[in-house]
């Protein structure tokens, strides 16, 4: 006869498949809000009661023996359904309750999500939602995210998507006292005599604005002065009179309304993928999340 799973056996199998999948006590320990003496401590005394070394460790790194390999195989389809049935209870419930995890670009933070947090706070405050704004892509699944939001075309292809609004202008700015010193421009080739700072992306690559107007496309490439990788130093820059930014249109709204950007080349703007929000396709969209998008939805 089978052994029955005590309260610390179960808990520290779950705590076991959150390392395993996350790569590291310390990432798992992050996931948890533990410490990592914590999640090594317990990991040591499941592999004592099981009498079975279950960790390679080393000074750097932590992987999987054999036994913790096929342990973990065993055991990941029992713990996601019993994800799944919690989940399940949710819709017996007057409103969500549980924990949120979810990865945000820092645009999508400032324009989707800020201007609703207070709201679904005080809806769902049995909801415990966790926000990570990171401009890195990330891997949702490994890192323990439920859901994270990205520009279109950036979303792995096994993911489901959901647009959050329409697509997003980015236009070209700067401040008007550096515009009026600095030459003047009617074409994208003499933003070449001008000062313009650009992005390093998440993926770690320096971007080239694309500009539009009509059918016609640029890339606008140049040994750029200054590059940065937040969108707030780029919009700071061009405030300050340091030259010209480049954009999302509703990031600067406010200054190109009260006067403190102009746009630059308004002809050249273009048009780029909306914000999307995206979930494991194999995982049933939990409600809270269900909630939050609701209120994305009505707000826009």
């Amino acid at each position: 006869m089978a052994r029955r799973l005590s309260r610390t056996d179960l808990g520290d199998l779950n705590l076991f498949r959150v390392v395993a999948e996350t790569g590291g006590f310390r990432k798992a320990a992050k996931e948890l809000d533990m410490s990592p003496s914590a999640v090594s401590h317990a990991m040591r005394g499941l592999e004592e009661r099981q009498g079975v070394r279950l960790f390679n460790r080393t000074n750097r790194s932590v992987t999987l023996t054999p036994a913790g390999r096929d342990l973990l195989a065993e055991i990941q389809a029992g713990f996601t359904a019993i994800e799944t049935g919690l989940e399940a209870l949710n819709q017996y419930r007057e409103r969500p309750a549980g924990h949120l995890r979810i990865n945000i670009l820092s645009d999508a933070a400032r324009l989707i999500v800020g201007p609703v947090l207070a709201d679904y706070a005080r809806t769902y405050p049995d909801v415990r939602l966790e926000i990570v704004v990171d401009d890195r892509m990330v891997d949702i699944v490994r890192d323990g995210f439920d859901a994270g939001i990205r520009y279109g075309g950036t979303v792995p292809e096994d993911m489901i998507a959901i647009p959050l609004g329409p697509e997003l202008r980015w236009v070209m700015a700067a401040s008007p006292d550096y515009l009026s010193s600095a030459p003047s421009m009617d074409t994208p080739d003499d933003l070449q005599n001008h000062r313009c700072i650009t992005m390093r992306m998440g993926n770690g690559q320096v971007y080239h604005w694309e500009l539009e107007r009509g059918d016609e496309t640029v890339t606008f490439t140049y040994d750029w002065p200054v590059i940065a990788n937040d969108t707030v130093t780029t919009i700071e820059f061009a405030e300050s009179g340091g030259g010209i930014c480049y954009t999302l249109e509703e990031r600067i709204r406010a200054q190109l309304t009260d006067g403190r950007l102009v746009e630059v080349l308004p002809k050249w703007s273009s048009m780029g993928p909306a914000f999307h929000l995206y979930y494991p396709s194999r995982r049933q969209l939990p409600e809270a999340l269900r909630a939050l998008l609701r209120i994305i939805q009505s707000a826009k």
